[in-house]
């Protein structure tokens, strides 16, 4: 059985990482521990730069703090500024045995009161719970699944990436 270290206590980051890998790894049987972990970047990254930073940055310190599993994750949601509007986008990093597996999602733009409010300083998950009048939806369907009406909610969003940055470990040989 594999342990994996999902770096986030977030519950939508936590069942992403399961599906993933029962999608790639089927005949397998993998324990999931969640740790909670700093990412070591701005608590709403502004960059796909800083994004990305913050989801290796997971994996590596939860690598740190948890020595003896075959997977650790970093999960880390992004926005960057793209002519006059906002993208959101997350990044996965995967790391086993010092070899990283990375993956972006596919991205979207944000309508333009949460835009508002991010420029005013806050989170998009704050942002999107005073605009849609939510609570906490960042660990629920977030602002993916309440801007497509759930089609695709946050977790299956977050799986489609964790299933590609595990590529190079289904794969050992390619890679």
């Amino acid at each position: 059985m594999g342990k994996i270290i999902i770096a986030s206590k977030n519950p939508v980051k936590i069942q992403a990482v399961k599906n993933g890998f029962e999608k790639m790894f089927p005949n397998q049987k993998f324990e999931f521990i969640s740790v909670s972990v700093p990412s070591d970047v701005a608590d709403q990254p502004l960059s796909n730069t800083e994004t990305f930073q913050g989801a290796k940055n997971r994996a590596d310190n939860a690598s740190n703090e948890i020595k003896d599993a075959d997977f650790y994750f970093g999960i880390e949601g992004g926005i960057e500024n793209l002519d006059d509007e906002m993208e959101a986008f997350a990044w996965v990093v995967a790391k086993a045995d010092g070899k990283y597996g990375k993956s972006r999602t596919a991205t979207f733009f944000l309508p333009k009161q949460v835009v508002q409010l991010i420029k005013e300083g806050k989170e998009l998950g704050d942002a999107d719970d005073i605009v849609f009048n939510r609570k906490n939806s960042k660990q629920e369907s977030g602002a993916v699944g309440i801007l497509t009406g759930d089609i695709i909610d946050r977790t299956k969003y977050y799986t489609e990436a964790v299933i590609l940055a595990l590529i190079p470990f289904k794969n050992v040989d390619l890679y």
